[in-house]
């Protein structure tokens, strides 16, 4: 029986679309433990070993162990994107925050299957074999070298291959096309390799339309991330709790951040605006351990009715509202006159019991009172949307009265279309008054 030209060709094509297929799935699930390296060695390596305790616990088969020990289902996830949630949550991961007094940094971009891929990567590794020390051999990059270089040998195999695949089709079908043809012409593998796209031109402009489609819109969302802060919740020196102060204590923001409605910034408060409370309020067992950082900030000893020793030492926060340098916003503008309450950019403090963050606009949204925005918390876009949306009242402004009426007669006079649209809603929005403007918001 004979085969024909077409029929040898189009097996060769099978195959060669099924070894394709196969490499790019290989390549789009790259191995976990590589990816649990990486993430391994850029959050957990400052302060974890696979077999040995550091400033933290060392962490093989840790999930093994927190199973056993009780934990909640998903407890450990938690507790590695925000301990102080997981230690409310769980009585076990409160138990493990016993064990250093030293704070879990908090992983919020980091998701489950990140997670899994860290645990994986700790669980293989194998214990130091130099005197027992339980030393992490990847620790100095020993074994994360060789596993690279073991995946790069199965690469070579699979190019290998490849190559061989495609020399064998091509060569089978220069064969068979010199068999039936009366004269010797011998194709050249670029001529090959044309000829297949060519006779395969659609198939092949599908691929490479999606190829070009995907990599652009990897490249956007990529790019639309940059400067994105939504639920950033950077460290502090102190476990501050805003829930216990601004709502069970009743004490009005602005008596921490006095600023807020005199200057452009808010302002951190400073350590003898605690000490004029803390100095006769020394808190719980828990509390004390924290009011003790104030103490030993302001040089202060509660012991023996209190002294101060003169040695004080400075607490450094980290800024967690985060605005570019080109970006202009004045506090006192969006409290005093625009009548912005501060839940409304970070959320209820009356119930917030971890450390400040940037509230994600979904949560925010959820608060009674707030303007209803849709772009991430602290964007451009964010910006924008709440200009569009809040309303000026046409009124004095704490006693100083007509402040309004002149730019409502601007609007009357310089600007037609914008008060037509005031109108047809009865309401004057900020972006009415020009908060679209560019250079309200950018030097």
């Amino acid at each position: 029986m004979k085969i024909s030209k077409n029929q040898m060709f189009n097996k060769g094509n099978n195959w060669l679309f099924a070894l394709m297929s196969a490499l790019i799935l290989i390549s789009a699930n790259p191995s976990s433990a590589q990816d649990g390296e990486a993430l391994f060695n850029s959050k957990c390596a400052t302060c974890h070993q696979p077999h040995k305790d550091m400033t933290g616990p060392k962490l093989y088969e840790v999930r093994q162990k927190w199973e056993e020990g009780g934990a909640k289902e998903g407890s450990i996830y938690q507790w590695v994107k925000n301990f102080q949630v997981a230690k409310a949550n769980d009585p076990y991961a409160n138990e493990v925050s016993a064990w250093s007094p030293t704070s879990m940094t908090i992983f919020a971009d980091l998701n489950n299957e990140q997670i899994d891929a860290i645990f994986d990567y700790v669980d293989a590794q194998p214990l130091s074999s130099e005197g027992g020390g339980g030393e992490q051999v990847a620790s100095t990059g020993g074994s994360g070298q060789k596993e690279e270089t073991s995946l790069g040998w199965i690469w070579y195999v699979l190019a290998g291959i490849f190559i061989v695949i495609i020399l064998s089709v091509g060569g089978v079908r220069r064969q068979l096309s010199n068999i039936d043809s009366d004269e010797e012409y011998q194709k050249t593998y670029a001529d090959e390799i044309r000829t297949w796209m060519f006779r395969n031109r659609k198939s092949v402009g599908v691929g490479v339309l999606v190829i070009v489609l995907a990599i652009i819109v990897g490249v956007l969302l990529q790019l639309g991330q940059i400067g994105v802060l939504s639920a950033y919740q950077p460290s502090q020196p102190i476990q501050f709790p805003h829930d216990i102060h601004a709502g069970e204590n009743d004490i009005d923001c602005k008596y921490c951040h006095n600023s807020a409605d005199k200057s452009k910034t808010a302002g951190i408060p400073t350590v003898n605006v605690c000490m004029n409370c803390h100095k006769q309020i020394q808190g719980n067992e828990t509390q004390a351990e924290q009011i003790a950082k104030i103490y030993e900030a302001a040089g202060f000893s509660p012991e023996g009715g209190g002294q101060y020793s003169g040695e004080t030492e400075n607490l450094v926060w980290n800024k967690v509202h985060v605005l570019p340098d080109h970006v202009y916003f004045n506090h006192s503008q969006h409290v005093v006159v625009g009548g912005i309450d501060c839940k409304q950019c970070h959320g209820d403090m009356t119930k917030q019991n971890e450390l400040p963050r940037v509230v994600p606009v979904e949560e925010l949204n959820e608060i009674d009172g707030n303007i209803q925005l849709t772009k991430p918390t602290l964007t451009m876009g964010w910006c924008i949307e709440c200009h569009g949306e809040k309303e000026i009242a046409n009124g004095p402004v704490e006693g100083k009265g007509g402040y309004y009426d002149e730019i409502h007669k601007r609007l009357l006079e310089n600007d037609k279309s914008l008060y037509q649209d005031y109108l047809e809603d009865g309401k004057v929005t900020v972006k009415e008054l020009g908060g679209w403007e560019c250079a309200k918001c950018h030097y």
